[in-house]
């Protein structure tokens, strides 16, 4: 790889050159770290395995725990970011939910790796850097509950504690990461198609009994048709 003096320059140019050398930067790194350990990799290392010197990496990068830290909020961030526009955007809580497990297996399948080196690297993080971590997934967590919860208040899905269900789509979500592997038999589009089928197939209300208006006297018409059928069914 050449120097990157270049990417110093040509607008566009070298700001997409930039992003190109550093995604490749945390990818060498991601293996190096989790080969070796963070401990037992140095930024020479890293130098290496992208083909540059060292006085050139410190252009990207100034530190490995800065290196981590680039890694960590992009793990982090990144799909928070992603979340929060999708809610903006759309209005419907069947398609908010599915969105966000596209958002969410669509990273855990193109960078599986990264997502498995924050889990492994957790004990190692710096504190204010563990804090921004449990924030980041606190906030995924509540925008995937705010939507279940939205689901439900509309009737289109079944009435469930929406923390308790958002923990288990995320869940879902993330161990995508530990058994999917880019190459092998199952795709990418595949596995997200599927996943976000099974979210929405889980919470979603049958066909038949989805409200015909929004609002507390939809819900409690649902409820009182919910009530009728147990009746018949205990014969009471």
């Amino acid at each position: 790889m050449s120097e990157p003096g270049a990417g110093r320059k040509g607008g566009r140019a070298g700001t997409a050159r930039r992003e190109l050398v550093e995604n490749e930067l945390y990818e060498h790194a991601t293996r190096l770290f989790a080969e070796r350990g963070f401990a037992g990799t140095s930024l020479q290392d890293i130098a290496d395995a992208l083909g540059i010197t060292r006085p050139a990496l410190y252009y990207y990068v100034k530190s490995k725990d800065e290196l981590l830290a680039k890694l960590v909020t992009e793990v982090t961030n990144g799909p928070l970011d992603e979340l929060n526009a999708l809610v903006e955007r759309d209005r419907d809580p069947v398609q908010r939910l599915r969105g966000i497990v596209e958002v969410i297996v669509g990273r855990r399948t193109t960078q599986p790796a990264r997502f498995r080196l924050l889990i492994r690297s957790e004990a190692e993080l710096p504190a204010e850097l563990t804090a921004a971590y449990d924030e980041s997934r606190r906030a995924v967590l509540k925008v995937i509950a705010g939507v279940i919860d939205d689901g439900v208040r509309a009737g289109r899905f079944r009435p469930v504690d929406a923390r308790v269900a958002a923990l288990g789509v995320l869940g879902m979500c993330n161990w995508v990461a530990w058994w999917f592997h880019p190459g092998g038999k199952d795709t990418a589009e595949g596995v997200v198609d599927q996943l976000a089928d099974m979210a929405v197939a889980a919470l979603v209300r049958p066909d038949h009994q989805a409200p015909e208006a929004e609002g507390p006297a939809a819900a409690l018409k649902l409820l009182r048709q919910d009530l009728d059928h147990l009746e018949r069914i205990l014969d009471l």
